[in-house]
This record gives C-alpha cells, structure tokens and sequence, in this order.
C-alpha cells in the first residue's frame, strides 16, 4: 500500500508481475521521462469503479480547516461593537427605561437593539408604553426565562410577551443568540418578530432551515406527524419542548414534552366534571326508570311488603256488637271453611263473593277478620287505594298476586277495603289503562272455582258507584248490609268498650246509649275513650257519668268555649231561649222526653237541649211532628214574651230552619196537608204550577203559625216557671232532666257546681225582662224568683 501510494498517479494503469521487482521510485530527468499508458492498481482498490477515483473537488474538500482567525474574520466588526462591553456604544434610548437583554447566569452582557430597518414606519420602544404589557410583567417574565433557558414554554411565554409589547426586536436577539432553547411555537413567534421587523428575507431561511433540519436529522413521517400533532396540542393550550439531536429511532428517541398552561389545565377538567356529572345523571335516570318498571334489583324484604300477606286472626264474633243479622249470615262462611265436606255432599256451593255495605266505623272490617278468626284460616287484607301506583300494569299485577297467594294458602279468605277506588263504574271515555286493574278482578274471580277454599270479601261505603259487572251474581253472590246500631246495639258496644276502663257505679250505657242516636260504633269507642281522658286530666279513681257527658258533649258539639267572652245580657237571653224549649218539650204531648239543658258555648252553638227518645224511632206521626215543630218554636216565642217581637235576637234562625223543613216534608212527601191530600209533591217540584207551589207556601205557613200559638200559649201560662228555669240555666250553665224538673217547681238544686256567673248579680234595667203580668211587680224589675232557683230574668237558645 505504501508503494502505491508513493507511485505517481500516471503509473497506475496496470498490475505488477511477479517477475518484476518493485524498485524504489526515482525521479528521471525531464528529458528521459517517457510517457506510460498504465499504472499498476492497488490491491485495495480493484473493485472500486473508475469514476469513483475521478478527482472531483468540492467546497467541503477544499474548505481549510476552521481556524480562530478565519473564524474572526467572518464576523462583522459591528458585531464586536456591539457585543463586547469595552467597544460597544450606549443604546440610543433613555437610560430610565429597563432594557431587556439576554442576560443569564454565566455572561451578564446585555444586547443593543438592533439597527431599524428603513421600511418599518413605527419606531420601537422598550419601554413599558409599546404594547399592554406592565414593566413588571415583563420583568418578571425575562428572569423567568433567563432562569430556565431550557425550558421552550418560558422562552415562549416570554417572547408572546415581548410581541405584545411591540418588541419584536428582542426576540429576533434572544433567537438568533441561541443560548435557550426553541420549539415550533418560539419558531413561530420568531417568524412573526422578523415580519414585523420586515426581514422577510430571514422567514424564507427559517423555514429552509427547519425543513434541512427535519431532512438531515432523519425523521420518518410518523416522528414529522407526532411533532405536528404536540404542536396543535400547543395552540390548544401546551408548551412544547423538543430535542433537535433525536432521530426517532430506539437507538435515538424523539422525546416530546407537552406542558399545559393553567388556564388550559382548569377548562380541561372543567369540562370533564360537566360532561362525567351529565351522562351519570342521564344513566342513573335512565336506570332508575328501568328498575321502577320492571322491578329488577328490588329487595325481597320490600317486594314481599308491597304484597299482601297471610295473617291469623283472634278476633271472635263475641267481639262484634250492633249487627246481629250481619254475624248470622256471616256465620254460613265459617261453616264452610270449617267443614266444606258438608256443603258439597249435597251440591250446595258457598258465593264466590261477599259484599260488606254500610256507612262509615259500623264494623265490616271487624266481620271481614271475625270471619277468619272463628274459621281459623289466613286472612289477606289489601285496601282499594293500594292497587293502583303511577306506573301502568302495576294494579293488575297485584291483584294477580293476591289471588295467587290466597290460592296457594287455601282456605283462605281474601278482603279489599274500600272497593269502590278500584270497582267503580267504567266510562267510555276513560283510558284503557284505567280499567286494567277492574278487568283483572273480574278475571280472578271467575278464574277460582266455588270450592276451592277461597272466599272474597270486599267492603264499600258507596254500593251504588260500584260497576255492574262486579256486584251481579257470580262474583257477589251476596250483599250483607251492616247497619248503624240501635240503642241496643249501642249499648251492647258501649259495655263491650268499658270492659277495660275503670268506670264509676252512676253510669249506665243504656242512658247514654239513648243519647247517642245515629253514632257509629267508632264514634262510641271515641266517647269512651275521651271519657277515660277527661278523668285521668281531672286525677279521678274512676270514669263518671259525668265525664260520658262531657265526652258525648264534646263529639256532638264541639269542645268547650270556656275562654269565649260572651256578655252577661247574651247569656241571660240564651237561658230564655233554653228555657222556652225545655218548657214545652217538658209541657207538650207526643214530644220526646226531655234529657239535658245547657248554655255552655260549644262549637258553633251558645247553647242547646236534648231530647232522648226512649227507643230509636223508624217512623213518626202527625203529632210527634206537630210537637217537635212546638218546641222549636219555644225559643223565639219566649224571647218574645220576655224582649218583645222587637227584640228577638238571631240565635232562632235555625230553629225556624228545623220547623220549616218538617212541615214542608209533612206537607210534600207524607201527605199530612188536609187541602192538598195525599200527592207527592216533592219528587217534580219544578213540574208543579203556581197555583200548587202557592198553596204549598200556604199549607206550611199555616202549620208553623199554629205551632207558634200553641208554644206562646203554653209558655204564658207557664211565664214563672221559664223565669225560674231560666235563672237556674244562668246559675249552674247546664241541668239534667231531673234538676230542670227541680228547678220548674221551685225546689231547692242539690249541691251542684254552680257557673261562672255567681249569685247575686245586679242586672242594668235596660236588660231586665218586664214583670210578669198580675204579679204586682212593677215593669222593668225583676219577676221574683223561685227559692233555690237561681236568679230570675235570663235568656236562652238552641244553637244558636
């Protein structure tokens, strides 16, 4: 190799032979040099092409190397000046404003701005007036980026700031030093600095230059596409830092650094939270309606709450009281239940169905569970409301249920309170899925047959709401009306309430039974029980009679109105007014008998006295209607007698109402009208004439106005007597039958608690009655009073 290397290059053009020696080269005279037409070839360079030993210089292969010299000589002269602290000339600007430099840890030199260029109209000012950017902002942000001059997001944020404050020309400085390091952002930002500049020349190189520098490095299209990508992850918000010495490949990765700003790192997960906290909401509602309506993922312990479940029974039929014709029938169920082999032997069959009715608290639910209780067989018991839920189907699918359950605990009885929310008549118009829950009863009960086992028993308290196709025979095979008790029924339920409660030896339930026409037996459990209350308030041993009275006060009337101020002439004419109805009940044939008197405010009422009948009454005559009509006109006729007609006060308004009424049914429905006769008049009121209507007004003005003479000639023939009772009322508020009889005959009252009100009261003149007429007495004072009967002069009413 050495001899080749030493062989001129016109020499090589053969191979050396063996048989020729290599002979060290010597140099001929010019003169005895012959031209050669090959030289020999190196054995190293035998399969090299021809072309390729061709000598063809280059600017890379003549280039010298770089010396300090050369190195210096290239640099401008203005450069030294204006980079070297010794030579350089003090910027042209004010020395009160901050200059913006490049200044870094290691080489604390500051830049000069450079020389405008001629075609830039603005002149550019470092100062805090070119742009919106503060002095300290800037500030701030220049230590920033000097701090971290590898960071390309705080070179960056710097440079944007500059450009904002309209200085362009610091930026072109602190890029072209190439002391901090870049991205595709400061590049941009870079570009944008030379325009303003008008350096456009240097834009086209930038770009030559990123392009050569993308060509050189040797990034593939996927390392070009993921910078493009980390740089539209920039203009969303992130700072990018790259390293320019990456290739892509795994000997020389490509590492790309995305760093959010704090703005862009807050929207982010603003909108995370609003999208995550939308779609939950829509999905749990979603779920929630899929659930409710299909039932899935429900608990067994609430599924098996909403279903009606098998209950033993203790109540007897020795516990229901005041239908003795309702427990008769019922019976006949017990019987089959007990023994069904008895029934069927012969062919008889028990209905499918029972149909309780009556008014409200008279006990069908007490019979419906006294049924199950003397049979001994599991009791279903579900309401008419509980069927029926917001979802559709929901009802049907109930009462399936309930079937389905009674069927497999056979016998059985099945009972459904209150009917008529889910057995009331259809409507053409209504919605199909109204009639679902109708439809599938009358479904299940044609589905069981009669001796299975299971009875259905069902309560209403409106018959006549019910559909038709539920109540026909098939389904209700029979309808058990239970009634309101009667006095005996009533005193039956009141022994069978007083069992448990510590009562005095003066009450009697007959007395109070007779008391108490029309209550239900739930009403008489409340008068017990507001019995036993009032006596444990007053700390008594033991219920008296009294407190049944304050009950049974309490539920017809209302609660006492002990703190209501009422005036004195107000309670002496309620006393009249009481008196004159106490005196002819006390004094009129036919009239029920008199029970109790009081002025005591209740309720709406100041004052008002019962009547008990002493048996229940389903008919009437004439004449006990002509002599309640007298008593309630005893109160008004006696406010006359003692006020005169001009000074009735309003408290008989509804006695004229009761009066009214029963004589204008006597007269339109009972036919007890002599002139009109026996003619219904009351069903076509509206068909009738005029002539017919006038004769009605007629009729019934004639029985009222008789009334009203018969109570004023009673009560005048009995004025000391309405004087004494009066005065009685007004002394002790309330009197018995017995003390109002005492009170009339003048007889001393026992030893009664006396009102409010006590003895003596002097009245004003202006509200004292006249004296009675023959007494000697002269008008305007006082009617002597009766010994023991309280004071004289006093007032009364009914409820009023």
């Amino acid at each position: 190799m050495s001899a080749a290397a030493q062989t001129p290059l016109r020499l090589i053009g053969r191979r050396a032979t063996p048989s020729e020696p290599a002979q060290p080269y010597r140099a001929a005279p010019i003169d005895q040099q012959t031209p050669v037409a090959s030289a020999v070839v190196p054995q190293c360079l035998v399969s090299t092409p021809l072309s390729a030993l061709r000598f063809r210089p280059s600017s890379e292969a003549l280039a010298t190397p770089p010396s300090a010299a050369g190195l210096f000589s290239q640099v401008p002269s203005s450069a030294f000046r204006r980079f070297s602290p010794l030579l350089r000339t003090p910027p042209s600007v004010q020395t009160s404003s901050r200059q913006y430099s490049t200044l870094t840890r290691l080489a604390p030199f500051q830049l000069n701005p450079v020389a405008r260029p001629g075609n830039v109209g603005l002149t550019q000012q470092r100062s805090i007036f070119g742009g919106n950017t503060s002095r300290n902002l800037l500030a701030h942000m220049e230590q920033t980026a000097n701090n971290n001059p590898q960071s390309a997001s705080a070179q960056n944020a710097f440079y944007a700031a500059l450009l904002r404050a309209n200085l362009p020309q610091i930026v072109v400085e602190r890029y072209e030093s190439g002391r901090y390091a870049t991205n595709a952002a400061c590049d941009a930002l870079y570009t944008r600095a030379l325009e303003r500049l008008g350096q456009s020349d240097k834009v086209t190189g930038v770009q030559g230059n990123n392009n050569t520098a993308g060509q050189g490095s040797g990034l593939g299209m996927d390392q070009i596409s993921a910078i493009g990508q980390a740089v539209g992850a920039r203009v969303r918000g992130g700072n990018i830092a790259t390293a320019r010495t990456g290739s892509g490949e795994r000997a020389s990765p490509l590492y790309v650094v995305v760093e959010e700003s704090t703005g862009g790192t807050i929207f982010k997960w603003v909108k995370f939270f609003f999208w995550f906290g939308l779609v939950t909401y829509l999905s749990m509602v979603c779920v929630t309606m899929v659930i409710e309506a299909s039932g899935m993922l429900q608990r067994r312990g609430a599924k098996q709450d909403m279903e009606a479940k098998p209950e033993l029974q203790t109540t007897r039929f020795s516990d229901v009281h005041g239908c003795e014709e309702a427990k008769e029938e019922l019976q006949e169920l017990v019987d089959f239940l007990k023994a069904p082999d008895k029934f069927n032997a012969l062919g008889g069959k028990l209905p499918k169905g029972v149909l309780l009715v009556g008014p409200p608290g008279t006990g069908k639910t007490l019979l419906a569970r006294a049924v199950a209780g003397e049979a001994g067989v599991p009791f279903f018991y579900m309401s008419g409301s509980e069927f029926d839920e917001v979802y559709v189907g929901v009802g049907a699918k109930r009462v399936r249920e309930l079937f389905d359950a009674a069927k497999s605990k056979a016998p059985a009885i099945v009972f459904v309170d209150e009917l008529d929310a889910i057995g009331g008549k259809r409507n053409d118009r209504d919605h199909a899925y109204v009639k679902q829950t109708l439809n599938q009863l009358l479904t299940e009960l044609d589905g069981f047959e009669q001796n299975s086992g299971v009875i259905f028993i069902a309560a209403t308290n409106f018959p006549e709401l019910l559909d038709k196709a539920l109540t026909r025979p098939g389904r209700f095979d029979r309808n058990v009306v239970v009634p309101l008790p009667d006095v005996r029924g009533r005193a039956a339920i009141l022994k069978h309430h007083m069992r448990n409660v510590q009562i005095g030896t003066d009450v009697d339930a007959e007395v109070i039974a007779r008391g108490t026409p029309g209550f239900s037996g739930a009403e008489l459990e409340n008068i017990v029980n507001q019995a036993a209350v009032h006596a444990s308030k007053n700390k008594q041993k033991r219920v008296s009679m009294i407190d049944f009275e304050w009950a049974k006060d309490k539920v017809l009337l209302g609660a006492e109105r002990r703190s209501a101020v009422i005036q004195q002439k107000d309670k002496i004419a309620t006393a009249y007014h009481e008196g004159g109805h106490a005196l002819v009940a006390m004094f009129t044939k036919h009239a029920d008998p008199l029970y109790k008197a009081t002025i005591m405010p209740r309720g709406h009422a100041l004052g008002i006295t019962f009547q008990l009948p002493e048996m229940d009454r389903v008919s009437q005559t004439k004449l006990e209607y002509l002599a309640h009509i007298d008593v309630c006109m005893g109160g008004k006729v006696a406010e006359e007698l003692i006020y005169g007609p001009d000074h009735v006060t309003s408290g008989a308004s509804s006695d004229i109402q009761k009066a009214t009424a029963i004589a204008y049914s006597m007269v339109t429905q009972m036919g007890m009208s002599d002139e009109l006769g026996n003619i219904d008049l009351y069903s076509n009121f509206s068909r009738l004439s005029s002539e017919t209507k006038n004769k009605i007004e007629d009729e019934v003005r004639k029985i009222l106005d008789a009334s009203r003479e018969r109570a004023k000639k009673l009560l005048t023939e009995k004025r000391e007597e309405l004087d004494r009772l009066a005065g009685a009322l007004v002394e002790f508020e309330s009197l018995s039958k017995e003390e109002m009889e005492k009170a009339v005959r003048g007889e001393k009252i026992g030893d009664k608690l006396k009102g409010e009100f006590q003895l003596p009261i002097k009245l004003p003149e202006s509200f004292l009655p006249p004296a009675i007429p023959g007494s000697g007495d002269q008008p305007g004072n006082s009617p002597s009073p009766a010994p023991g009967s309280g004071i004289p002069g006093t007032n009364s009413m009914d409820e009023r």
